[in-house]
């Protein structure tokens, strides 16, 4: 997995013309299928990879926290929403909370998230290859096909399947 995640930055840039045409395409013509394929390419993709040899999201990005997500994950550490957000978090340029640093807090040296049963909805949601309306998600798909393998495959297998 080390060398997989080593080469995937220089192979996404390597595909980011190509992928971004494809995307553009697709906004304009999605086929009709297209969230159905991507859930059969998701389910697929995510029953040859497993999350825990990588973590790569966890260790390159921060998630999005809404005030949802702060007022869980603060129950679950016995905690007021102000002091979790006093201790893990930060707003950033566009006044969203984010965590004060990367790699993810919660992430164990065994791969393991310290509180995966309350984790933020972002990253219940990551890569995010399985989404509805696929299509409107373009751009934040462009980014994570650098940051995740299972992304970078599920996007390979989708100009594949889908002539436009």
């Amino acid at each position: 997995m080390k060398e997989v995640l080593e080469q995937l930055p220089k192979r996404a840039m390597e595909k980011h013309s190509e992928n971004k045409k494809f995307f553009v395409k697709l906004k304009k013509k999605a086929p009709k299928n297209l969230d159905y394929l991507m859930q059969e390419l998701h389910d697929k993709e995510f029953t040859q990879t497993d999350c825990l040899t990588c973590a790569n999201c966890c260790k390159t990005t921060g998630p999005l926290f809404t005030n949802t997500d702060i007022e869980r994950i603060a129950k679950f550490f016995r905690m007021k929403a102000v002091d979790f957000i006093d201790r893990y978090l930060r707003l950033d340029e566009e006044n969203d909370y984010v965590l004060q640093r990367v790699p993810c807090t919660f992430l164990g040296e065994d791969n393991y998230c310290a509180i995966y049963d309350v984790r933020p909805k972002a990253c219940r949601e990551f890569p995010h290859t399985d989404r509805k309306k696929f299509q409107q998600i373009s751009n934040l798909t462009l980014k994570n096909v650098a940051i995740c393998p299972a992304a970078f495959n599920i996007v390979e297998k989708m100009k594949e399947r889908i002539k436009i």
